[in-house]
């Protein structure tokens, strides 16, 4: 390994120090990030809220501001990715295993337990649809955009370290290579270990529910052996992926991905009640715009009896800010050569559409299947818990144990590639931004990401210590995203003198590709008088 930077030492030995924590005083652990996580949600919900609605007000004022015109690269360089497989990049980095674990039970949950409407009424059906598109919709890709965007930014248009720190040189100056930017770093590092160990501690649940549902013989195993087991089997394999770098393993898991979650959503929505579920999916997506406003100011402060909007919305809105150093990176380190506007638009639109059409499909059959008395999905979620909603709901089709297996691989293959991704992201960070980290530092990392997921879904609180360890991870995070955009704005506005001389370069690059078009127009034209004319020759 070569010479370590004062954050991998850091980071690292803090690291190491918590999952001893967990291991050896697991209750005392809970009780600390309880009562932190309390007084977070109790106290600072609203800034929550105004952060993130803020984050996505940016990253709309980007598209239709000057600045979107700008690359992130060089003039005249490429995007290194075609589409599918960056929007595959997208979609397996940024929310992989959470829409395979909350696509049915999320809808579920909010359907019987609703934030204002009668429970299993008509009104809580819409609510279910609606909340779920939201709290998976524009504003977590927003706060993934607005992370991507700045290191995109600074790393390849000004040729800036692929660090968090280095984002804030116009604010800092020199500052970001003392100990401001080494502690900058290091939360970063924080964030995106609970955050990524999060999403993988989900997906360790499922994984074992889903294999426990179709091999009853493993019910015999306690549910946190199996989840261990699973741990250490998909572990091995993203270290393996890991090892073969972002253009051979990610890639062709990403890729993957795409393709088997195409598959099973087809399967469902053209088996299913497709008329219904599209009519979801069509009313949804209205009732979600026409509310998206006081949606976003929702904090329910008149009744402070109610813990719906502190478990929910604000919960995901830690999550994805606990996800953005990570996706964020991941998003920006693939993104080399797109225009600020082309990226912002990829960024929000894309995946938060195929996000509400996920929803409408498993989450509204769940719902028509719950009301329609083809099955309990709700009585089965109670008895095993809601990481078995999604089995519940492809048992009732044919060929439902072959498609609830290939749900099985597709969250497995998320696993595998939100941890390998997890590892190259924390490589960067901690290799002063090398865009190809050691493999024995994605190593290191690869087996912290993992020894967390296990402490916190083994503690007694279970998946609820994985929600607690996201909130508290974003706090910190959520501050330096504020002064993130302050520092991105201030080296925009520096650009405007380079706008005007963009502006020129576009204008004469469309007339060089007119000129040409006209020169090709006048060889056919040539081409066919001279052929018109050697018939008339013979």
């Amino acid at each position: 390994m070569k010479k370590l930077t004062p954050v991998f030492i850091i980071s690292v030995a803090i690291a190491f120090a918590f999952i001893v924590w967990g291991v050896v005083a697991p209750e005392n652990l809970e009780a600390v990030t309880s009562s932190t996580q309390g007084f977070i949600t109790n106290e600072l919900g609203w800034f929550y809220l105004l952060a993130a609605t803020g984050f996505l007000i940016f990253s709309l004022y980007l598209i239709f501001s000057p600045y979107g015109k700008i690359k992130l690269g060089k003039p005249d360089e490429k995007p290194e990715y075609n589409y599918l497989t960056w929007f595959s990049f997208l979609f397996t980095a940024g929310m992989g295993i959470g829409l395979v674990f909350w696509g049915v039970s999320e809808p579920m949950y909010h359907f019987f337990e609703p934030p204002s409407a009668d429970p299993a009424s008509n009104a809580a059906a819409g609510e279910a649809m609606r909340y779920s598109i939201f709290h998976w919709g524009l504003h977590p890709w927003a706060i993934y955009s607005v992370v991507a965007l700045a290191l995109a930014y600074f790393k390849f248009r000004k040729g800036a370290p692929g660090i968090m720190s280095a984002v804030f040189q116009p604010l800092l100056g020199d500052r970001v290579n003392g100990k401001i930017g080494t502690t900058i770093n290091v939360i970063v590092v924080f964030a995106t270990i609970f955050g990524v160990a999060t999403s993988l501690g989900f997906g360790a649940a499922q994984i074992s529910a889903g294999l426990a549902y179709l091999i009853p013989g493993l019910g015999n195993f306690s549910d946190a052996a199996l989840q261990l087991i699973v741990i250490l089997i998909v572990t091995v394999l993203f270290m393996v992926s890991a090892q073969t770098g972002l253009n051979k393993g990610i890639r062709i898991l990403s890729k993957t991905n795409v393709y088997l979650a195409v598959i099973l959503l087809l399967f469902v929505l053209f088996l299913g009640p497709t008329s219904y579920i599209m009519g979801v999916f069509t009313q949804g997506v209205g009732s979600y715009i026409q509310n998206l406003v006081g949606m976003s100011f929702r904090l329910d402060v008149y009744n402070a009896e109610t813990s719906w909007v502190e478990g929910w919305t604000i919960f995901y809105w830690a999550w994805w800010i606990s996800w953005a150093p990570f996706v964020g990176t991941f998003i920006a380190r693939v993104s080399r050569g797109r225009t600020i506007r082309e990226f912002v638009i990829g960024v929000l639109a894309v995946p938060a559409t195929f996000g509400a059409l996920w929803f409408s499909v498993f989450g509204g059959t769940g719902i028509y299947m719950q009301r329609e008395g083809i099955a309990d999905i709700n009585g089965i979620m109670t008895d095993s818990g809601m990481e078995v909603a999604l089995f519940a709901v492809l048992e009732q089709f044919p060929l439902g144990l072959i498609m609830s297996i290939v749900a099985v691989f597709l969250i497995s293959s998320f696993f595998v590639t939100s941890a390998d991704s997890a590892t190259v992201v924390l490589g960067m960070q901690t290799t002063n931004g090398s865009l190809n980290p050691p493999n024995s530092v994605k190593f290191v990392w690869g087996l912290i990401i993992s020894a967390s997921a296990a402490v916190l879904l083994t503690s007694p609180e279970g998946l609820g210590a994985l929600q607690t360890a996201a909130i508290i991870a974003a706090l910190p995070f959520t501050v330096i995203m504020i002064f993130m955009i302050i520092s991105v704005m201030k080296a925009l506005k520096e650009e405007k003198p380079t706008l005007a001389t963009e502006k020129e370069r576009i204008r004469q690059e469309r007339f060089e590709l007119k000129q040409e078009r006209e020169k090709l127009k006048q060889e056919k034209i040539l081409f066919k008088e001279e052929k018109t004319a050697n018939k008339k020759k013979k």
